[in-house]
């Protein structure tokens, strides 16, 4: 079974020390996301539908809101330790204007790159101090995070290109129609939604309606629902007391077993164990990582 060993959760997002053995359903984060082998066997991400090796000379780096799924490449028995980055784009951007567009579905124009000596320095040192620390200053993760981030896309993302982004694409205003139905979801979290009456909802066919979510948000409605399910379990499991079993009933989930199996399907833990390794983080209004890598 995977487990966790560490997961720290800030204003910087999430980071998550993994020991994982099994794959992972086909999901989505509003994050940057940056997957880093920190030991154990090979094993890969499915993204853009190509396999992404996962080894100590590759990381794999996943856009915002693009579909993926980690597939367990390595032999029976064996596990695969990952440092997983969920990073904000807001915390990037308010760190360094060039990272504003770090939320653009092309800020990653590779999904796979390789490590150089001085990333896979950082990880290590990355590693050994989320693994053995009892406790990291803020501060001092901040400054780890972010310059681990900046060593690892530098060369391989257009982050100080930002007028190359925009003209990638555009920024484009989502249509009313989607705004309405993702509003509907939100304030639903607990309703498993069905994709007609999702489109009857928006006021659209079926296929209209598909395609329009889809456009505005690069994912399908599905995955975007189950993207808002799976990060309010998040915030409940981490800043309340309340039982596992009564946050999987808020959100819709009719048996503890089965908000345990979509938890473990996209994080590839249980919300138990989250909850006992989620580590939170957050620090004075104001204060910001020092960078010496700009």
């Amino acid at each position: 079974m995977s487990t966790a060993i560490k997961i720290f959760q800030g204003r910087f997002g999430r980071v998550a020390l993994l020991d994982m053995n099994a794959s992972l359903v086909p999901h989505a984060h509003h994050h940057c996301h940056i997957l880093l082998k920190a030991g154990g066997a090979d094993s890969a991400f499915l993204v853009r539908g190509e396999r992404q090796p996962l080894t100590v000379e590759t990381a794999v780096l996943v856009n915002a809101w693009e579909p993926h799924a980690y597939t367990h490449a390595a032999p029976p028995g064996e596990q695969t330790l990952i440092l997983a980055l969920y990073i904000e784009p807001s915390w990037l951007s308010e760190i360094q204007r060039s990272l504003t567009l770090s939320s653009h579905p092309r800020f990653f124009h590779q999904s796979c790159v390789q490590i150089r000596p001085e990333t896979r320095k950082f990880v290590e040192e990355f590693v050994m101090e989320l693994w053995w620390a009892d406790e990291v200053a803020a501060s001092r993760l901040e400054n780890l995070l972010f310059n681990l981030v900046i060593s690892v896309i530098d060369s391989y993302s257009g982050w100080r290109d930002m007028a190359g982004l925009l003209r990638t694409r555009p920024p484009s205003a989502i249509d009313p129609r989607t705004r309405k139905v993702i509003t509907h979801m939100r304030e639903n979290l607990m309703r498993d939604f069905d994709m007609d009456d999702l489109a009857s909802f928006a006021g659209l066919s079926r296929a209209h309606f598909f395609s329009l979510f889809h456009r505005d948000t690069h994912v399908t409605p599905l995955v975007y629902a189950n993207v808002l399910r799976f990060e309010a379990a998040v915030d409940r499991l981490s800043h309340s007391s309340e039982p596992v079993g009564d946050v999987g009933h808020s959100l819709g989930f009719t048996a503890s077993s089965h908000f345990a199996r979509f938890f473990r399907q996209h994080l590839g833990i249980t919300p138990t164990d989250y909850r006992r390794a989620v580590n939170l983080y957050e620090p004075p209004v104001g204060s910001a990582p020092d960078s010496d890598l700009l």
